[in-house]
């Protein structure tokens, strides 16, 4: 601003100087001249006239918007409803009208707030009695979370079916924010907190633009899968890899580096070529890890994206070798690319599986509906025996689950 004043006073300061150097002194003289007779004291006469009658000074000066705002601390600006820290002790806020509707933002979002906290601490609280399959001594359980697009309340909601499960490690399919942007930091931050003491492994989901989610969480410690198979839960190999995509809030797309088709081929190579055979693929869309499943070189692929529930489905590869695809749904509760509000936009999903012997061997479902009840779906168990083998003796049927709603 000061160089943009000081360019334009320069530029208006040279008028009168060109004017002046203009008319040439011949001309100066004439104007003079002309300037002390009748007609020229007329026209400066008229002049001054016309300047005052645009001026107006006789009108009082109109009172600016400044002068009609007070001040008010911020805690009496919010009636004292809210809780403050004591470094906003000091800060004041001008009260008018924009202000007087900003109040009401502020304390409409507080109220939003609080009401979203007696729902997921409920929920939580609820979580503690839920009828799961009990694992066994030889066994391991995982929480799959996929989706949380920022939901933060929803976080101490996993960590209690987790426990309720005897969980002792975390996957993290990705999307865990809206945009990738430093500002969804206290959204890494909250899923870090609630499981902090867990085994915790994740990738990056398309919405995780850029390299701010991948950075963030392996500076917390976690696992951050880079499309190399690395020792699991349960002494199962795992591999995974970040989404090749990037997507904004908005419904549009673009693919930036390597495209999905070509990271999906190079990662069922590695896959595939691994010394041993891989257990679980972790990705953000199954369909990133379908080449290996189909070529039969993984057990399971897990994954979220479509914010729904899709299988286990089971896949057999070209040697009679069987692996299952399994899609998570959003354990945000989203139903865009954002989550918010006092309760899930959409069911809430957190999946359970269970590894023995270096292999997974059966998923459970927990779903929150957003009236607030649980749904507990049936253990799946996961058999790797031919189609054949199978059909021969019978297909083994769920042991262990338990459906239906519960409060």
């Amino acid at each position: 601003m000061a160089y943009d004043a000081a360019v334009r006073g320069a530029l208006l300061g040279l008028v009168p100087v060109v004017v002046w150097l203009l008319l040439g002194p011949a001309r100066r003289a004439e104007l003079w001249r002309a300037s002390r007779s009748r007609t020229g004291i007329a026209a400066g006469m008229a002049v001054v006239l016309a300047a005052v009658l645009l001026w107006e000074p006789w009108q009082p000066e109109e009172p600016s918007l400044d002068a009609q705002r007070t001040w008010q601390d911020l805690d009496t600006f919010l009636d004292h409803q809210v809780p403050l820290p004591g470094q906003l002790s000091e800060v004041q806020v001008r009260s008018d009208v924009t202000g007087v509707e900003s109040k009401r933002l502020v304390l409409s979002a507080i109220s939003t707030y609080e009401n979203s906290k007696t729902f997921y601490d409920k929920a939580a609280e609820g979580a503690a009695d839920l009828p799961l399959r009990e694992p066994a001594d030889d066994e391991t359980v995982v929480v799959l979370v996929a989706d949380r697009h920022d939901n933060i309340g929803m976080d101490r909601v996993a960590r209690a079916i987790g426990d309720r499960a005897g969980a002792e490690a975390v996957f993290d399919a990705g999307d865990d924010t809206s945009t990738g942007g430093e500002w969804e930091a206290f959204s890494l931050d909250s899923l870090n907190e609630a499981f902090e003491d867990y085994d915790r492994y994740a990738v990056a989901g398309n919405h995780d633009n850029g390299e701010f989610v991948r950075g963030y969480l392996d500076d917390l410690g976690w696992t951050m899968l880079d499309g190399t198979v690395v020792d699991g839960p349960g002494d199962a190999p795992l591999i995974g890899v970040d989404d090749p995509r990037a997507s904004g809030l908005g419904n549009w797309r673009d693919e930036s580096g390597l495209g999905f088709d070509e990271v999906a081929d190079r990662l069922s190579d590695e896959i595939c070529s691994s010394d041993e055979r891989v257990s679980t693929a972790l990705v953000h869309d199954t369909d990133l890890a379908q080449p290996a499943l189909e070529r039969g070189c993984v057990d399971l692929v897990v994954g979220g994206h479509v914010h729904v529930k899709i299988g286990p489905d089971r896949v057999e590869g070209p040697d009679g070798e069987v692996g299952y695809s399994y899609t998570t749904g959003t354990t945000g509760g989203a139903a865009y690319a954002i989550a918010i509000g006092s309760k899930p936009r959409r069911d809430a999903m957190v999946s359970l599986l269970t590894y023995r012997d270096g292999r997974p061997v059966g998923i459970q479902p927990v779903t929150l509906q957003t009236n607030g009840q649980f749904v507990v779906g049936s253990y799946q168990p996961l058999s790797y025996e031919s189609l054949g083998d199978v059909t021969s003796r019978g297909r083994q049927q769920p042991d262990g689950g338990a459906g239906g709603p519960t409060n």
